[in-house]
């Protein structure tokens, strides 16, 4: 059964046409995710659908009953709230207070959270959006409507929310760049691209397959329908005249050939890393510690950064990641220990929340505050604009303002922010995330090259296959302490070790897997200390003595 249908629908952002003339359905029970590059307008389908906005032409319909639930992927609360109160918004009444809270709580729970009456204005973006999927979660919808729910997810949760999509009894759109999330979960692929909608039957894995068929029988039509001009186009030059009605057809027939678009080559991120002096002194922590209250995130961490570190960070929400990035980048101070830092030291910090953009800028000021020219590591110095280009920025959006763009653009004019600091330490907490599979690629690629010119990099993911990928040494942090701190090999290729930070499931173990498989195994030579102390938590959360494992 038809659920909601939207036809020859057109949607336009100053000179920016989002969808043009489009028509989209969803059906009862279909699973369909929204995929394509940043910025193509896959928010603003979900916005369309949703009622939250107007299309410029076309007509939305659905049936009378039909309830949506829309999960922003901003959202916003009002301020006073605690964070229970925040989940049951809307949907608590005197009949079913006592049970709706119950299923509230076990959400919450599952979610990282504990402390029901914290305050919400008190919770960081990413604790925001999840106590509002938990919000929609429990609404009793026939459609819901989820802008990146696994942003700010760990493995576990993100786990968990697959579950519950799959045995979900309604329909759901939803956007996402997590293509193991759309193999498990979506029935359907939906994907926007340069204005029209190009619908796929199956998952993820199933879209890749049919998009290249696709592709390939449009490149055989492009070229059969250049072929076909340049024979129409000897015969235009050998003197044909419209002088009868037949003749007047086949050169208006010629000029729709010539209009006729070729198919658009996929931009791609083009990154060129800029470049600084790097000092001989980096970053030193000795006995780092840091606390909210009492609880207790970091404790006597002492780490020595290096030219050409490359730093993975991992651990379940609420652990002390984004605290530990925030004390090395200056924006938070440690309760004990020093931090020395190198004279010439430049240090680059990707926030998370990109809370530190300033979003009635344009993007062209928001780069050029780094400086009118940035010299890249050949030498030569290009402009802001030139920038700005190289991140899938051309012409007019460059002047448009930061809050016009989606949250995928803003990620990425963050990220070129950054950059053109030209920094010798590039702290990312979760760049990943939001960025469309092409941009993600691209991204690495160029954090590979950064680490060759003897800039250190630490980044903080969820994504293990990425860390697997470019991080040489990785820190594991569980409940406030560092548990782990070894070489890639030792940490990611040890499915034991994984699980002890609680990145359980399929993607820690493809993971771990894939490592045993290309012969990166856990080294023989794992100093004791750190056997001892793995061995130590293993048993300590699995209640298994040594012989017994």
């Amino acid at each position: 059964m038809n659920l909601l249908t939207m036809e020859h629908i057109t949607k336009s952002y100053t000179d920016r046409v989002l969808l043009d003339d489009v028509d989209f359905g969803i059906n009862e029970n279909e699973k369909i995710g929204i995929i394509g590059v940043n910025g193509m307008g896959k928010s603003t389908l979900l916005k369309l659908a949703a009622g939250i906005t107007t299309c410029d032409q076309g007509k939305i319909s659905m049936g009378n009953q039909v309830k949506i639930c829309y999960l922003p992927q901003t959202p916003v609360f009002e301020e006073g709230m605690n964070i229970l109160q925040a989940a049951v918004r809307g949907h608590e009444d005197e009949t079913n207070r006592w049970t709706i809270e119950a299923d509230a709580k076990a959400m919450l729970n599952k979610l990282g959270f504990s402390d029901y009456e914290e305050k919400i204005e008190h919770m960081s973006g990413g604790q925001k959006k999840r106590v509002a999927l938990v919000n929609a979660l429990l609404t009793s919808a026939d459609i819901l409507m989820l802008d990146e729910p696994t942003n700010h997810l760990d493995n576990g949760m993100s786990e968990w929310l697959e579950e519950y999509l799959i045995k979900f009894r309604g329909a759901i759109l939803m956007v996402t760049h997590d293509r193991y999330f759309l193999d498990r979960v979506a029935n359907r692929i939906v994907e926007v691209d340069q204005g029209k909608l190009y619908s796929y039957p199956g998952n993820y894995e199933q879209f890749v397959t049919l998009k290249e068929e696709r592709q390939s029988m449009e490149l055989a039509a492009q070229r059969k329908r250049k072929s076909l001009l340049r024979t129409e186009l000897e015969w235009l030059h050998r003197g044909a005249r419209a002088r009868s009605t037949k003749q007047k057809a086949h050169i208006d027939r010629i000029r729709a050939l010539q209009e006729m678009k070729d198919l658009q080559e996929e931009k791609r991120v083009m990154l060129d890393s800029t470049s600084s002096r790097m000092g001989n002194k980096t970053i030193e922590l000795n006995d780092i510690c840091k606390a909210y209250g009492e609880r207790e995130l970091i404790r006597d961490y002492s780490y020595i950064f290096l030219r050409h570190d490359r730093i993975g960070i991992i651990g379940p929400n609420g652990c002390g990641k984004t605290t530990l990035l925030k004390i090395i980048s200056g924006v938070a101070k440690p309760d004990r220990g020093t931090i020395e830092i190198g004279q010439t030291i430049r240090i680059g910090y990707f926030s998370q929340e990109n809370e530190y953009m300033d979003d009635s800028m344009k993007v062209i000021d928001y780069i050029k505050e780094a400086g009118e020219y940035i010299q890249t590591s050949d030498g030569s110095r290009i402009t802001a604009s030139q920038m700005l280009e190289r991140f899938l920025f051309e012409g007019a959006i460059q002047w448009s303002k930061i809050e016009k763009l989606s949250g995928g653009e803003k990620r990425r004019v963050a990220i070129a922010g950054v950059l053109a600091t030209k920094p010798e330490l590039l702290m990312l907490d979760e760049p990943l995330a939001g960025l469309d599979p092409m941009a993600r690629e691209m991204f690495l690629e160029f954090l590979e090259g950064l680490t060759g010119q003897g800039v250190s990099v630490v980044i903080v993911s969820h994504n293990v296959d990425a860390l697997a990928q470019h991080a040489a040494r990785i820190i594991g942090m569980k409940q406030g302490k560092i548990v782990m701190d070894g070489s890639c090999q030792e940490v990611l290729g040890d499915s034991r070790a994984l699980r002890m930070i609680g990145l359980l499931g399929s993607e820690a173990a493809q993971t771990a897997e894939l490592l045993r498989a290309n012969g990166v195994l856990p080294g023989s030579g794992l100093s004791v200390t750190y056997e001892a102390l793995r061995d130590e938590i293993i048993g300590a959360l699995t209640g298994e003595k040594g012989e017994n494992r």
